[in-house]
């Protein structure tokens, strides 16, 4: 099943989410409404906010409950988008310029404070202390998730394991949410609130692995930005850490040193390295076994075209180029 099959199912429910979105967004303070208007406009895939919406039907849930609930999920994640843009000083996006490029990081960091406390409003609307519960803690992990990033920049020690961890926080934890309110919504039992958060977390793991992949293999026409970025940036992802590990002194030399002093002086001798020691191919397969065990946790749901579009999202996760 490709994405846009996936997409054609729940089509009115995704649009509804977006128009929900675009109205909730809504202030009195021009800038507000400027700046966050463009970020939400800007594209993107949707992902989260696609599998709380799929969730909830595969569970069996008839409702529109679920549209505030996906549009709270992507009101967080854009909210992330934005302070990842200041903290990285990244000037593109979905190949269009970032909005703190546009508008400045002051202004970028305010309105992502915005879309944060506008999704809590939103979350407090829904009257669930059970989904608040699990949206308040997925964000505050999140933020951890940010830390432990931040404090594993330019550290060429940062293990495999540590890595994880920062995955798990800052990416897949809002995955996990999406899938597992989606199942709370729809009254199921609590094995099957947890599989569902279990599918979120290990697709949401697989797809940042991909993430990690093209950092290194797509160009900025196709990903949206620069080959290469994580690494100017001082990021030790998953294929760095693969090369240092197997790869020769040389090989561990000239990755250590990329990684401590950030930048692209040395990006060619990096790619050789990720190269000759087919760190891409590893961490593709790390993801693909990710995508396994989330499409296992599917087991507990009854069969549906819902269903299967979720197994399929782990491997349009795994299989994309952008």
């Amino acid at each position: 099943m490709e994405l846009s099959a996936i997409r054609l199912l729940v089509a009115d429910d995704m649009q509804a989410v977006n128009d929900h979105i675009l109205t909730r967004l809504r202030s009195e303070v021009v800038l507000i409404n400027q700046l966050g208007s463009y970020i939400v406009g800007g594209g993107g895939k949707r992902l989260r906010p696609l599998m709380a919406l799929l969730s909830a039907r595969a569970c069996g849930y008839e409702g529109d409950g679920h549209i505030g609930l996906a549009s709270i999920v992507e009101l967080i994640h854009t909210a992330t988008l934005l302070h990842d843009d200041v903290v990285d000083d990244s000037k593109l996006r979905r190949n269009r310029e970032t909005a703190n490029a546009i508008w400045g990081n002051e202004a970028a960091v305010l309105v992502g404070d915005f879309l944060y406390t506008r999704a809590f409003e939103m979350m407090v609307e829904l009257g669930s202390m059970h989904v608040m519960g699990i949206l308040a803690q997925a964000t505050n992990t999140i933020a951890e998730g940010e830390v432990l990033q931040l404090l594993n920049c330019n550290d060429p020690d940062t293990t495999e394991e540590r890595y994880m961890d920062v995955i798990h926080s800052k990416t897949a934890k809002l995955f996990e949410a999406a899938t597992r309110i989606g199942a709370v919504l729809a009254g199921m039992a609590p094995e099957h609130e947890q599989a569902l958060a279990a599918y979120g977390m290990h697709a949401g793991t697989a797809f940042q692995l991909i993430d990690d992949v093209l950092d290194y293999r797509a160009d900025a026409e196709v990903m949206g930005k620069n080959v290469g970025d994580d690494l100017a940036e001082g990021k030790p992802t998953l294929p760095l850490i693969y090369a240092m590990r197997v790869g020769d002194e040389g090989e561990r030399e000239v990755i250590r040193e990329a990684i401590e002093q950030g930048g692209l002086d040395h990006i060619d001798a990096v790619l050789k390295a990720i190269e000759s020691t087919s760190a891409l191919a590893y961490t593709e397969s790390v993801a693909r076994a990710e995508a396994e065990q989330a499409r296992k946790q599917l087991a507990v749901l009854p069969e549906s075209p819902y269903k299967d579009a979720l197994a399929a999202l782990t491997r349009v996760a795994v299989e994309r180029d952008a």
